[in-house]
């Protein structure tokens, strides 16, 4: 049985969503897994926007249920942090037992981000923990993001890959998603034992 996957990530959100969308889809297909992508499904009219909101949330539920994995892009999406919907996605696989990956198209991490924010205001505390100036604590555990991505990708196995992408194609490069497919390909055995595992 070939290996289902779920593409999460802001892409949805672009104005050509479809065209990156497509994409990936293809990138997957020729990896030998099976893409599941939001947006894949037609959604019913509904009576209001919030019924909307819960139709689509409803069926990209009912398409992580049926994959076998995720590969998850966390490259920061309005903030200093990955898009909420797809840190969600993460968080469901993760909890469901599935194979879970990610990438980010930033190569700095959640520490520099989170100073950059601040515009290097940040101080450490008594305790040695660094806070902004607005007294709240910067995470500062040498991961890409927030600990609880990052460690419930790598403790079950999985890999965030990290990439710097030009700017303008922070959304589009696919660099590091497709690491990230031939690392899921060759964890379902569908190709050896590649330089991207390393």
């Amino acid at each position: 049985m070939r290996l289902k996957v779920y593409l999460a990530g802001p892409e949805v959100f672009l104005p050509d969503a479809r065209a990156q969308q497509d994409r990936k889809i293809a990138l997957t297909r020729a990896a030998g897994l099976v893409p599941l992508a939001p947006g894949d499904l037609a959604i019913p009219p509904q009576p209001s926007k919030r019924a909307l909101g819960h139709a689509i949330s409803a069926i990209d539920e009912k398409l992580m249920d049926e994959a076998d994995a995720i590969i998850a892009n966390l490259t920061p999406y309005h903030g200093v942090s990955a898009d909420t919907g797809t840190c969600f996605e993460l968080g469901y696989m993760c909890a469901r037992g599935k194979l879970v990956y990610g990438y980010t198209n930033v190569a700095a991490d959640m520490r520099s981000r989170s100073v950059a924010h601040y515009g290097g205001d940040v101080h450490v505390d008594t305790a040695g923990r660094l806070r902004g100036a607005d007294g709240l604590m910067i995470e500062d555990v040498d991961m890409a993001d927030n600990l609880m991505m990052q460690g419930g990708i790598e403790r079950r196995g999985g890999k965030l890959v990290v990439h710097q992408a030009a700017p303008d194609a922070l959304y589009t490069d696919t660099t590091a998603f497709e690491i990230c497919l031939a690392l899921l390909a060759e964890r379902a055995g569908l190709r050896p034992r590649s330089l991207a595992a390393g």
